[in-house]
């Protein structure tokens, strides 16, 4: 009888909380934050949103794509975590996002294509880290060489670099 009262106790006080009280809580970042996930996630590092150093992404596991761009000369080495496995941490619920730049340009991306490509999100460029003046420290990747259908400004136009921010709608 104690216990089914306790149980029904402890459901009526989580129902009572706020839904971000039911969220997961990631670690927040040890070094200077990058990037910011917000919108349709369940996991952040402080109840609203999600943030990440570089070492956070570093440790989400790291996925090479050598592609060519419009705005590299030939094909280049980037490193990066793969967006699907970004989105799964922050445990995502939606259908698109909004990357967000610097300069705050902003572009809409399906989801779908994190599904069926393996885009990343690359934080090295060569083997270097990149710096803000050459589109770092974030840039989103689609690997066109490897799907050359993508190559088309809609791809390219996905790409957004010095990225800030993504919302997940």
């Amino acid at each position: 009888m104690l216990h089914r009262l306790l149980r029904t106790l402890g459901l009526i006080v989580l129902v009572g909380l706020p839904p971000a009280a039911w969220a997961a809580t990631l670690p927040p970042p040890a070094g200077t934050p990058i990037l910011e996930m917000s919108g349709s996630i369940a996991n952040t590092t402080d109840g609203t949103v999600a943030k990440f150093d570089l070492a956070g992404l570093e440790a989400l596991g790291k996925t090479v794509v050598r592609t060519s761009t419009k705005w590299t000369d030939g094909p280049v080495t980037f490193e990066g975590v793969l967006m699907r496995d970004l989105l799964a941490k922050v445990g995502a619920k939606g259908t698109e996002i909004v990357a967000v730049a610097l300069n705050d340009y902003k572009v809409k991306i399906p989801i779908a294509d994190f599904e069926k490509l393996n885009v990343i999100l690359a934080y090295r460029r060569d083997g270097k880290a990149m710096p803000v003046r050459d589109k770092g420290p974030l840039w989103i990747m689609y690997p066109f060489d490897d799907n050359p259908a993508i190559k088309t400004d809609l791809y390219f136009a996905r790409c957004a670099w010095q990225l800030k921010a993504i919302e997940v709608r």
